[in-house]
């Protein structure tokens, strides 16, 4: 390639023989990529050249001397033509010192003074500005070392030791970047009649805001330096208005409680670090590879394609401590930004806040009540981040789930994201659900123990040292599977049409926000359910924890993992759902590899069994995926005690139970939606010859209690059962104890005493059986159904669709079972006498309880005959077409 020569035929001045000893001694260290490939293309023919850097550095001038040599460019190491300049490069950024100097932004004024004067009187002549940016170790692979990643590209001006150990480290990933060539001549007509002395400052500006730009563009945004953000912050309008507030409320001094404000927001800020960042992800990297088997992401392109142009929230599931890390590190290994991430101020300990605050994370309270500053403070901070357009990650649920269930959400994260985005509503907010699936967690133990009673350990650095043996195990395969994101604006449109108005009034508080919340937050939940990952062990937990002592013979297991297979493949949930594509011998294998079962051999088969303390740790992986099995559990149930029924009472009775089972598992449907897939699930059963379809399809039949099939029906139904039961402990509690006679409070503390006391008593394996949030969270779901309502005293009222329900009851939950909770269910002064007679409850609404001999089909047939009354049309079938049941054999 041919260099580009100036106009000017004056001499050029070569370099020092030791500055191109220096050049020979460095290249075996360096090899260099230049951007744009062919630089020489961006500049004018017969224009002298003046090279502009960054920082000044002799490393820089060797690097860019030989990125000019074999680019074909003019030297920045000749005499600038037209100018008293010895050389054709100056830097922005100037050293006062040589050993113990250090950097100094200062405006290059003398050089560009220089430049300017040699164009006076002479208005044919020009000179070519061109920025160039060196950057040393930008992007260190996953290979390199913990040194490599240290000292990579950042946005700190390193002092020259540093420096050379970048170039040792880092120097074969060096990166030089050519900007266009700025034409001084022509900057200099545009800037009209400004003095010489401001021109200068003003270019200089010009150049720094411009490598700042690319400095941004290359190795991402300048988060390092949290200062601006908390000076922003303390000089918010609303925070100043609280700091006022605060003083005026404490007799404080002003100065003092801008000080209280100043260290609450260092408590609260992130102080982003990208070495950090770098570091630790390479530590992790050997981490993951001695905890788990593999770490996969699933769906993650869509969710890439769709995030450019949005401020993106991540909003993933909560299960583990591990999320955190897990989130960012793919996140950072796959070239995304590493979000920031609300972590609670239990996490700020000794020695490990900083490394999480240096990783992006920020602290929260739990509660911000009784301190109006600190909740002004950390909305303002969300603000900011949202603002400038910093990715933020956030766990709707608030905690980590101890059963394995997505917990109800909380909005007081999405309603603070919501009202920045309100507040300033440029970029639009784009929320990703990510459904994060273990195999084994960590905090297993530890999460049946407090679910049993015990209080929850305090996170403490003594406490993470002890913790530390659990790394002696292996977790198996981690899936991060991304769900459809959530655009807020639709939501907002559709709530109001004059939305925009809001952010004219920062404090304002729409009366339609709570709901668009509320909605935000569901839809969230339920996307984050139908990115599911389906893995061995959900399969294992589904199957084995239906049977009474855990255990199946190895022919029956094999059998329930084929069908539950078939289920999800030939019924899916969603299109994001992702399923184990072992089969089912190797299913159990990799059961008994990773310790959750263990294989019992017999003369007549071997059996497959999973100890007790294994059972309750597997009840947190099958409650991963209830949701994916609910439509096939409710058929299932259905068939528990009744051999026969009616495809129409079916379908009934699950769109009455439908809502209940919804708000606990964030199912996806609206009611019509789930009798479509109640429909397709009863077609499957009968293609699969679990069900029998007789009278032209209207009547539905399971075989015998001996056959096959009824066992598999059997063992799908109960995944489901403990949903039902504490259903029926709930409306029997209430009305046992009769109407205006419990609180919420109360009715929910007597319905966990009696699941407690059920599940010692039967020996259930399941800790979220007698979770308060679950019967927490029926009560409300019963309240908006207005079945139960609050009266002028605080007391529960309820009217006859509470007798409804619990004649549904009947037909799902057997004569045992319901004797069993009723003899346990606290009562009121006439308890023993109403189990005496088969009555329990006072007042109008008496719950008449069957005698000890009827059947099932006695129940069964009652029932229809007193919904044929009220129901004459949506019945009329059911009466005529066989659906009364049977005895039970």
């Amino acid at each position: 390639m041919q260099n580009i020569h100036t106009a000017d035929s004056t001499p050029r001045q070569r370099a020092p023989w030791w500055f191109n000893l220096a050049g020979q001694l460095l290249q075996p260290w360096v090899r260099i990529r230049r951007d744009p490939a062919e630089p020489a293309a961006l500049l004018q023919a017969g224009v002298p050249v003046c090279y502009v850097i960054e920082r000044d550095g002799f490393s820089d001038a060797l690097i860019l001397q030989r990125a000019c040599r074999e680019a074909g460019l003019p030297s920045p190491m000749q005499a600038l033509a037209g100018t008293r300049r010895r050389r054709s490069v100056f830097a922005l950024a100037r050293r006062d010192g040589w050993i113990f100097g250090r950097n100094r932004k200062r405006a290059p004024n003398e050089p560009l003074r220089q430049l300017v004067r040699s164009l006076e009187g002479m208005p044919d002549r020009d000179i070519q500005i061109v920025p160039v940016s060196i950057y040393v170790g930008r992007a260190p692979s996953r290979d390199s070392g913990w040194f490599r990643v240290l000292f990579s590209e950042n946005w700190v001006m390193v002092g020259r030791f540093r420096r050379l150990l970048a170039l040792l480290l880092n120097g074969r990933d060096t990166v030089v970047h050519f900007s266009a060539p700025v034409s001084l001549r022509s900057v200099l007509a545009e800037s009209g009649e400004l003095a010489p002395e401001r021109f200068t400052r003003k270019l200089a500006r010009v150049l720094r805001t411009h490598f700042h730009r690319i400095r941004a563009a290359v190795i991402g945004p300048d988060l390092s330096h949290r200062r601006t953000v908390v000076d922003a912050v303390l000089n918010a309008e609303p925070v100043r208005a609280a700091i006022a507030a605060s003083a005026a409320k404490e007799k404080i001094s002003h100065a003092k409680a801008w000080r209280k404000a100043h260290k609450l927001m260092m408590e609260i800020a992130a102080d982003y670090s990208h070495p950090v960042v770098r570091s630790v992800s390479f530590l992790l990297s050997n981490f993951w590879n001695k905890l788990y088997d593999g770490i996969a992401m699933h769906h993650f392109d869509k969710a890439r394609a769709a995030a450019p142009g949005y401020e993106v929230v991540y909003v993933p599931s909560h299960r583990s401590h591990a999320d955190y890390l897990l989130m960012s590190y793919q996140l950072h290994v796959s070239g995304v930004v590493v979000p920031h991430i609300a972590a609670g101020v239990n996490l700020n300990l000794p020695g490990i806040g900083p490394i999480l605050r240096r990783g992006g994370a920020f602290f929260m309270r739990r509660s911000f009540t009784g301190n109006p500053l600190y909740s002004v403070v950390f909305k303002e901070y969300m603000a900011q981040l949202i603002d400038r357009g910093v990715p933020i990650e956030y766990f709707t649920e608030g905690t980590r789930s101890r059963t394995g269930r997505l917990l109800a959400p909380r909005g007081g994260l999405l309603s603070m994201t919501v009202r920045a985005f309100l507040r300033a509503p440029r970029r639009p907010v784009l929320f990703q659900p990510v459904y994060i699936g273990y195999e084994k967690l960590m905090e297993g133990k530890s999460y049946i123990g407090e679910l049993s009673g015990k209080p929850k350990e305090k996170e403490s650095l003594l406490g993470l040292l002890r913790g530390l043996k659990v790394l002696r195990q292996r977790y198996g395969h981690v899936a991060l599977n991304f769900g459809e994101p959530i655009e807020l604006t639709p939501l907002l449109e559709a709530a109001s049409a004059d939305w925009r108005a809001t952010s004219a009034d920062p404090d304002a508080k729409p009366e339609w926000l709570n709901g668009v919340v509320d909605q935000l937050a569901e839809r969230i939940q339920v996307n984050i359910n139908r990115a599911a990952d389906v893995n061995p062990i959900n399969l294992l937990a589904l199957a084995l924890l239906a049977t009474p002592k855990h255990a199946m013979a190895e022919s029956d297991l094999l059998a329930q993992l084929e069908l539950s297979k078939t289920l999800l493949e030939e019924l899916p949930y969603s299109d994001r759902v992702t399923l184990t594509p072992m089969n089912p011998s190797g299913i159990i294998a990799y059961g008994e590899q990773m310790g959750w079962i263990r294989r019992v051999q017999h003369p007549l088969g071997d059996v497959l069994v999973t100890d007790d303390e294994q059972a309750v740790l597997l009840s947190y992986f099958r409650n991963n995926v209830l949701h994916l099995t609910a439509t096939a559990a409710w058929v299932a149930c259905c068939f528990l005690n009744n051999r026969r029924m009616s495809r129409a009472s079916v379908l009934r009775l699950g769109r009455i139970i439908y809502p209940f089972i919804q708000g606990e598992l964030f199912l996806p449907w609206d009611e019509d939606g789930f009798g479509v897939q109640l429909q397709a699930t009863i077609d499957l059963f009968v293609r699969r010859g679990l069900l029998e379809s007789t009278g032209d399809g209207r009547v539905l039949e399971r075989a015998p209690g001996q056959d096959d099939s009824a066992f598999q029906l059997k063992v799908i139904a109960r995944s489901l059962i403990q949903a039902f039961e504490r259903y029926y402990i709930t409306i029997a509690a209430l009305a046992k104890n009769g109407p205006h006679t419990m609180t919420g409070a109360e009715l929910e503390n007597a319905c966990t005493l009696t699941a407690q006391r059920l599940s010692l008593l039967n020996e259930l394996s399941a800790p979220e059986f007698f979770d308060k949030a679950l019967f927490r969270g029926f009560i409300q779901k019963l309240r908006e159904r207005r079945v139960v309502w609050t009266d002028e005293g605080g007391k529960l009222d309820y009217d006859g669709a509470l007798e409804v329900m619990v004649r549904d009851a009947r037909v799902i939950l057997s004569r045992e079972v319901r004797h069993s909770i009723l003899k346990i269910t606290p009562g009121g002064e006439k308890e023993a006498a109403a189990n005496e007679a088969g009555v329990t409850g006072t007042g109008s609404h008496d719950i008449v309880q069957p005698a000890e001999d009827a059947s099932a089909a006695e129940l069964h047939q009652r029932h229809v005959d007193a919904e044929h009354h009220r129901h004459a049309h949506a019945d009329a079938a059911t009466a005529d077409d066989g659906s009364i049941t049977p005895p039970r054999e």
